[in-house]
């Protein structure tokens, strides 16, 4: 029988379920791209004059650099989620051991990269001069932190797997809450400005990693981590190997198409720059939102996978795309109403303003085809494959933005922000299509697989 914080997925109300664990995971997710707006709001209301385009400009490299590891916890999520299928809790201790050494590891060496890098990274960038600097000093700061930021995402990602979303949201929440209050304290009272909101950041991350392991250390139910029985398995390190390395190196080319247009966006000036930040950091609670459900997708997806429950399994793929579209045309339609008064928070001068009101007018109304994308890519994951999912977002993504960077960009009709974020919608649906088809092929190979060998299924 599952503990209360647990989750049993492979039978029962599906609908009700789903909603279970992606509403805490969503709460969670809205709760930190609260606290990153509030890092933005207290700097551009009490920092100096650049702050906010400074920290938004650095999004793409933190994510660039963060990506490289995070698909290892992508790949824990799914392996541990299949043990917990199965009920085979010798193996997921040895998935929880070997997960937690990477993120250890993983950490550390992100952590070097990106102090020792920062301001070659943003120069590649073209950062300005007046911005460069304080970005430098910003991102030194918070990669120092790393090593917290992964600790905490494998250790959620793990209890993620067994269906608990409600104790990550505590722990996030009490660690927001200290983030807000050092901004406010190290920014206005001490006057650090970008460096008094990473030095908050870095700190609220030391009190999640910190809560995320004593969680695990005295949880009493099928996770439970083991300082006495910590190492490094092989075994169960390849195959979260497997499946996590393509997906790193997704979200890698991913992030590194969004370095890309963060230059461009870079080359139309700094206030443009604040614009696109103040834009991309409303649309992030949008993203929060569907990305929930796509998580949960995934969590799902594998456990029933384990044990062959395919009629669950196309339940989840529907239930989560209709899902992410009404949330994305509901908030989307919310936000452009009162875009100039949602703007205003972050920006105040005319010409930032119309920028941000020019990226959010593409963004409101298509997001939630990414969010299919993303669901669809978590489906072919959660049935054993990540190379292919990989391979086709990366080719249909990343791919059509370079060539949509350089080859319209340039252009009179295109080179503005709007030029830039109609770039995104169109990639999404392309890979979304690609992703489809092969959603559809590998469901109906694996099932008629089953029914060959004679496997019971539902």
């Amino acid at each position: 029988m599952a503990l209360r914080n647990e989750v049993v997925m492979t039978e029962g109300n599906l609908l009700k379920k789903v909603f279970v664990v992606a509403l805490p995971l969503m709460f969670t997710s809205l709760l930190q791209i609260f606290y990153n707006t509030a890092d933005l709001i207290v700097c551009g209301l009490f920092g100096s004059e650049h702050s906010v385009a400074a920290i938004s400009s650095t999004n793409s490299l933190v994510f660039l650099i963060v990506n490289l590891f995070i698909g290892l916890s992508i790949g824990a999520n799914v392996v541990y989620a299949r043990c917990f299928g199965l009920k085979n809790q010798e193996k997921g201790n040895r998935v929880i051991q070997t997960s937690m050494f990477f993120s250890i590891v993983v950490g550390l060496v992100g952590a070097i990269i990106g102090f020792s890098f920062a301001k070659v990274f943003l120069g590649w960038m073209k950062s300005p001069d007046d911005v460069i600097d304080l970005s430098t000093l910003y991102i030194r700061i918070y990669f120092l932190g790393l090593p917290f930021t992964m600790i905490y995402n494998f250790g959620s990602a793990l209890l993620r797997a067994t269906g608990d979303t409600r104790r990550p949201f505590y722990i996030l929440t009490s660690s927001g809450l200290v983030n807000v209050g050092l901004n406010l304290l190290l920014v206005i009272v001490f006057g650090l400005d970008v460096a008094g909101v990473a030095i908050a950041t870095i700190t609220a991350q030391f009190i999640s990693a910190t809560a995320i392991v004593i969680c695990m250390l005295k949880n009493k139910g099928f996770l439970h981590l083991s300082f006495k029985h910590f190492r490094f398995y092989k075994q169960e390190a390849l195959e979260i190997i497997y499946i996590g390395i393509p997906a790193s190196i997704q979200s890698v080319a991913f992030s590194l198409s969004n370095v890309v247009i963060q230059s461009s966006v870079n080359s139309l000036g700094t206030l443009t720059m604040d614009g696109n930040g103040a834009a991309a950091s409303l649309e992030g609670f949008i993203f929060v939102a569907m990305d929930a459900f796509s998580q949960a997708s995934l969590v799902f997806i594998s456990a029933n996978y384990a044990v062959k429950n395919f009629s669950y399994i196309k339940r989840v793929i529907i239930y989560s795309c209709t899902i992410v579209t009404i949330l994305s045309v509901t908030l989307g339609s919310l936000f452009y109403l009162f875009d100039e008064q949602l703007i205003r928070l972050y920006v105040r001068t005319p010409e930032a303003i119309e920028a941000a009101k020019s990226r959010l007018s593409v963004f409101c109304f298509t997001y939630f085809t990414c969010a299919i994308m993303n669901i669809l890519a978590n489906a072919q994951r959660g049935m054993g494959r990540s190379l292919e999912p990989s391979i086709v977002t990366v080719a249909g993504v990343v791919g059509f933005r370079f060539l949509w960077i350089f080859a319209f960009f340039p252009t009179d009709a295109f080179r503005s922000l709007f030029g830039i974020a109609i770039s995104y919608p169109i990639s999404w649906i392309i890979t979304g299509l690609i992703h489809l088809v092969l959603v559809l092929v590998f469901f109906t190979k694996d099932k008629k697989k089953c029914e060959i060998n004679n496997i019971a299924i539902e």
